[in-house]
């Protein structure tokens, strides 16, 4: 059986997103930038980390939030290859293929991707929300957490709202490079 993974971008001083995220700016000011180490710094490494992740990966679960702002530079088609589920409080007007939404919450949401991901990994990705949720629940097994090299100063902040009770973490990796630290943590329970 698959499992779950929270894999997510942070600053170094803990945001996820930079402040004022819109449609036309789904990351915020300067938050795009996060992602150099997927795209405009991509090394060898970086690659074959997400070609490992989205090849293992059987389902997606992520929030309204990042469904919406992304929906228009997806150009309103789903990017992933897996099954995508979206947490949100009402189905949108105008569904879009490739999405299932999820009114229920994240026990609804984990068992329609356990259900769609067989025995591969179902990936939390986002937006930092989700991952609080789940993270406080104790339903995350393992964490992929990528260190940029900047500092965002206001945004979406990853780790509020996550609990009072600190999860026990075993230190897996970390691979160094020029776009970002790389950290896997399994999570014992």
């Amino acid at each position: 059986m698959g499992k779950i993974i929270a894999e997510i971008t942070m600053s170094l001083d803990g945001f996820t997103a930079g402040p004022d995220v819109t449609n036309k700016d789904p990351m915020g000011i300067n938050g795009e930038s996060l992602h150099d180490w997927m795209f405009a710094k991509a090394t060898a490494t970086d690659k074959a980390m997400l070609a490992e992740l989205i090849g293992n990966t059987g389902a997606v679960v992520l929030g309204h939030r990042t469904y919406s702002v992304g929906m228009d530079p997806w150009g309103g088609v789903s990017p992933f290859k897996a099954a995508a589920f979206v947490l949100c409080h009402k189905v949108p007007a105008k569904p879009v293929s490739g999405f299932e939404y999820v009114t229920g919450g994240i026990d609804e949401a984990l068992m329609k991707a356990r259900k769609a991901a067989d025995q591969k990994n179902i990936w939390v990705m986002g937006g930092a929300n989700v991952i609080q949720q789940y993270l406080k629940a104790g339903l995350i097994e393992e964490f992929r957490l990528h260190i940029a090299p900047m500092l965002l100063m206001r945004g979406t902040r990853l780790f509020d709202n996550v609990g009072s009770d600190p999860a026990q973490r075993v230190k897996e990796s970390v691979t160094e490079t020029p776009g970002a630290v790389h950290m896997l943590f399994r999570i014992k329970k």
